[in-house]
C-alpha cells in the first residue's frame, strides 16, 4: 500500500520495493555463482577475475552517461526501463558462444545497460521520500530479501542440476526486473527544485572527495569476497548448498540493519555509523582469510555483512543525497555507483585475481582489510556531516 512521502505525496511502496526485489535477486544469482559458471567453462583465476571486473568496470562510465541524460530530461524511469530491456537482450548472448572474448564483449554490453538502471532508480526512490530519506532502508530491504531468496535457493539447485542452468535463471530474473520497472510510474522521477550550484564546486569540497574515495576503497576491498568467496569456500570443503546459505546469512544480517537504520541514524549519526562500518569491514576480511575452517568464525564474518554493506550503504546513499542536491541528484548517485561499485569493484576484482594466484587467499584478504582501514582513516579525518549529532538523551 502507498504511504505518505516527505514531499506530501503517496509513496508507491510496493512498486518501488518490487524493482529492488528482482534487481538484487539477479545479483544474488550473478555475483556468488557466476565465477563458478566461468570455472566450469575452464577459465583460470586470472580470467575469472578479469571477466568479473568487466561487469564492474562499465559502472565507471555507464551511470554517469545515463545520469546526465536523466538530470537534463527528467525521464528517469524511461531510462531505467530501456536499460533493463537492453541489458536482458544483451545477456542472451551467453547462450551462443562460450569463448573468452565473446563472453567479455557480452558482459560489457550487458552491464553497460544493466548498470545504468540502479542509480536512477535510487534517485527516484529518494525523491519520493523527500525529507524522510532515513526511511530509504525500509524500501531497499526488499532488495536484500530478493538476494537472500535467490542465493539460498540456487545453491541446492546448482548442486542438483549443475551450474550450467545459471544463465537460464539469470535471463528470467533480468526479465523480471524489466517487468517490475514498468509498474513504477514516470511521475516517480519528478525533479526537486533545481540547484544551480556548479557541479565542479560540489566536487571540490573536501568532504565530498573524501566520501567518494572512501566508497572506492571499501568496494575495492570487497573484490576477493565477491569474486572468489564461493570458490574459496568450496576449496575448503563446503558444499554449494551451504555456501549459498552463508551468502544468504550475510544478507539476512543486512536486512536486520535496514529494519532499524531509521532509529540508528538519529541516535548515533552518520559519521559514527560510517566509521564503525569501516572498522568492522576490515575485521571481516581478516576473519574470512585466516579462519575459514572455523564454522563459528565463518558465521560471525558473514554476520558482519550487516556493517560492511548494510550500514555503509545506507549511510553513503544518504550522504550522497545531502551533498548532491537539485539537478545534481542523478549525477551524484551515478558518481557513487561508478566510483564505488564500478571503479572500486573492477579494481578490487582485477587485483584479487592477480593476488589470488601470486600471493594466495589469506594474503589477498589481508590486503582487502588494509584497504578498509585506509578508508577509515580518510573518513575519520575529512567526513564530518553538518547537523550530524546524536539525538539520544
Amino acid at each position: 500500500m502507498p504511504e505518505p512521502g516527505g514531499n506530501g505525496r503517496a509513496v508507491p511502496y510496493w512498486r518501488l520495493s518490487g524493482f529492488y526485489f528482482f534487481y538484487f535477486a539477479s545479483i544474488g544469482a550473478l555475483i556468488p555463482y557466476w565465477s563458478l559458471y566461468l570455472k566450469s567453462l575452464g577459465f583460470d583465476a586470472r580470467a575469472i577475475g578479469t571477466l568479473m571486473a568487466l561487469i564492474m568496470a562499465t559502472k565507471i562510465i555507464s551511470p554517469n552517461i545515463w545520469g546526465w541524460v536523466a538530470d537534463h530530461t527528467g525521464y528517469r524511469m524511461r531510462i531505467v526501463r530501456i536499460g533493463c530491456l537492453l541489458g536482458a537482450v544483451a545477456f542472451a548472448g551467453v547462450f551462443f558462444v562460450e569463448d573468452y572474448w565473446w563472453l567479455a564483449v557480452v558482459m560489457m554490453v550487458f552491464s553497460f545497460f544493466w548498470n545504468a538502471t540502479l542509480p536512477q532508480f535510487e534517485a527516484t526512490t529518494l525523491n519520493h521520500l523527500g525529507r524522510d530519506s532515513h526511511r530509504y532502508s525500509g524500501i531497499r530491504l526488499w532488495g536484500s530479501i530478493g538476494f537472500i531468496i535467490a542465493v539460498a535457493a540456487l545453491g541446492p539447485v546448482l548442486d542438483t542440476l549443475g551450474v550450467g542452468i545459471l544463465p537460464i535463471v539469470l535471463i528470467l530474473l533480468f526479465g523480471g526486473i524489466w517487468l517490475a520497472s514498468l509498474a513504477v510510474p514516470e511521475s516517480a522521477s519528478a525533479h526537486l527544485p533545481l540547484d544551480h550550484e556548479p557541479l565542479r564546486k560540489v566536487l571540490m569540497r573536501p568532504e565530498v572527495v573524501a566520501l567518494l574515495v572512501v566508497c572506492f576503497l571499501l568496494q575495492a576491498s570487497h573484490g576477493p569476497y565477491y569474486t572468489f568467496y564461493t570458490i574459496y569456500m568450496e576449496e575448503q570443503g563446503y558444499s554449494r548448498s551451504l555456501i549459498g546459505q552463508l551468502w544468504a546469512l550475510g544478507v539476512i544480517a543486512e536486512v536486520g540493519v535496514f529494519l532499524v537504520m531509521y532509529r540508528l541514524v538519529p541516535r548515533f549519526g552518520l559519521r559514527r555509523l560510517l566509521l564503525a562500518s569501516l572498522l568492522l569491514t576490515a575485521l571481516r576480511w581478516v576473519l574470512i582469510g585466516e579462519f575459514s575452517d572455523e564454522m563459528a568464525v565463518v558465521l560471525l564474518a558473514q554476520g558482519l555483512h550487516a556493517a560492511s554493506f548494510g550500514i555503509y550503504h545506507a549511510v553513503a546513499i544518504q550522504l550522497i543525497h545531502r551533498y548532491f542536491t537539485g539537478r545534481h541528484q542523478g549525477k551524484g548517485q551515478a558518481l557513487y555507483s561508478s566510483l564505488s561499485f564500478g571503479a572500486g569493484g573492477a579494481v578490487g576484482s582485477f587485483l584479487a585475481g592477480l593476488a589470488w594466484v601470486g600471493l594466495g587467499p589469506q594474503t589477498t584478504y589481508l590486503l582487502a582489510a588494509l584497504a578498509a582501514l585506509l578508508a577509515f582513516v580518510i573518513a575519520w579525518r575529512w567526513i564530518h556531516p553538518r547537523d550530524d549529532v546524536s539525538l539520544s538523551p
